[in-house]
């Protein structure tokens, strides 16, 4: 964990400073924006050059600070499923789960080439439909010691949930967040054009589970080659894993399980039925943590303890996260965010209407390194994209397949995301490790974005 924190915090700080040196180079600019329907929108051809506004050394020492304020929530979020995982850790349930279930799928190994498929299809239909990401969270701690009793490793048992997830999101049907925030921006039928997204989520999906099967196996025969292969192997001799016998469930177990698969299930009635995001499903953890620590007979000090120690290991991933965010705060104050959007913006109006809805694409994933919110980066660049995508013989269903991409396929490698950085905090993947090991899939995700941006030109995309 200090290796992650030192090494990907100074590289996310060159990163501010960076964008704090721009903002000396990069003339001022903004658009205007009016509020619609409860939403902050840019007004499109409103752009205008303002006075710059450069961001000295004591906005760069601040921005960091006012990136932790902005991110509280997540950062929030992440110290209760820290605490809350803890407890459960704690009453031993977690630990005796997974020793049953790899118990099982070692003495029915037909039954375990389809944990991963599976278990990944079900986070991408959750990751298309119900716009999970930080979902992913509470997650990480069931399956890396689940992948560990397996014979995979910790990016394997992180991927399942994550890249489940990424998959379905990035492939969005009917994503209210994304595609539907952008469909109503750009003026289109609610979930329109579902068909042709219907089958870039499946091939999301289908690669994906593919792209994390073969490395599984490759792991599990040779587990050298992992780049986890030395901390995983600390990790599990701490965990004190054992797939040899099925494990003891003591009725405290049952409960504190039951309690789980209860708050598994108001999760998904709050999300699909009451819109609840994080602060509801921070408290929904808060209130599992509690119950689970008394169920599972865990003493009040003991509850409390492990909450503390589980919040104490999400520090540093919450340094991380802020720093990350202060790239965002020092674009916005130095006036160069809506700067970079105008200036994409102007390249691609002379360029021909299937190069420039790949130009849209790639504009969408730079100003996604600095905004990560799905609706936050529709709000801002749609109003601008859609009547663009007028103008250059580019139908609006497109500029918003163009948004979906951007803002989904390239979220899982960023360091400046916080759900990113949260999710390798609590899996204790160092970030350039999970790079080195994403970078393939990743440029091959970029490749094959471009290329179904081909395809909706010539059918008419609508």
């Amino acid at each position: 964990m200090k290796k992650l924190n030192f090494n990907t915090l100074v590289m996310i700080f060159v990163v501010v400073i960076l964008v704090a040196i721009t903002t000396w180079i990069v003339p001022g600019g903004e658009y205007i924006r009016e509020i619609k329907d409860g939403k902050t929108l840019v007004v499109p051809n409103s752009f205008r050059f303002v006075e710059s506004n450069p961001q000295g050394f004591d906005a760069l020492f601040m921005s960091p600070l006012k990136g932790f304020v902005q991110a509280a929530t997540i950062i929030g979020f992440l110290f209760v499923i820290g605490g809350t995982f803890n407890i459960i850790q704690k009453t031993g349930a977690i630990n005796v789960s997974v020793q049953r279930m790899a118990f099982t799928f070692s003495r029915n190994p037909h039954l375990e080439k389809f944990f991963v498929p599976i278990s990944m299809l079900i986070f991408s239909i959750a990751g298309t439909i119900f716009a999970s990401s930080e979902e992913a969270l509470p997650f990480i701690l069931v399956f890396i010691p689940l992948a560990y009793s397996m014979g995979y490793d910790s990016i394997v048992g992180t991927s399942i949930p994550f890249l489940g997830l990424a998959s379905g999101f990035a492939g969005a049907t009917l994503n209210p967040f994304t595609v539907g925030i952008a469909q109503s921006i750009a003026e289109l039928p609610l979930y329109s054009g579902l068909g042709y997204r219907f089958v870039i989520w499946v091939l999301s999906t289908v690669i994906m589970i593919v792209f994390i099967m073969r490395y599984a196996a490759k792991v599990k025969a040779k587990p050298e080659i992992s780049p986890m292969y030395e901390i995983d192997l600390e990790r599990k001799t701490s965990m004190h894993l054992d797939n040899s016998t099925a494990g003891v469930f003591t009725i405290h177990h049952k409960f504190v399980l039951l309690t789980f698969v209860f708050a598994m299930i108001v999760l998904i009635v709050g999300i699909l039925g009451f819109k609840w995001y994080i602060i509801e499903l921070g408290g929904l953890f808060l209130a599992l943590g509690v119950v689970s620590g008394f169920v599972g007979k865990l003493k009040l000090n003991e509850i409390t303890d492990a909450f503390k120690d589980g919040a104490r290991d999400m520090v540093g991933v919450a340094l991380i996260i802020g720093c990350a965010r202060a790239i965002l705060v020092l674009a916005n104050d130095g006036k160069i965010l809506d700067t970079t959007l105008y200036g994409i913006s102007s390249l691609i109006v002379n360029l021909h209407p299937i190069p420039a809805s790949q130009a849209m694409f790639i504009m969408q994933a730079v100003i996604n390194f600095f905004v990560h919110s799905a609706s936050g980066q529709a709000m801002l660049t749609m109003p601008v994209m859609a009547p663009l995508a007028d103008v250059i013989g580019v139908s609006r269903q497109v500029a918003v397949l163009a948004f979906q991409f951007g803002e989904g396929w390239i979220n899982p490698i960023l360091p400046t995301s916080g759900v990113t950085m949260g999710v390798l905090g609590l899996a204790g993947i160092p970030w350039e490790k999970w790079f080195k090991w994403m970078l393939p899939i990743q440029i091959f995700f970029f490749i094959l974005a471009l290329l179904l941006l081909i395809p909706p030109f010539f059918f008419n995309y609508n």
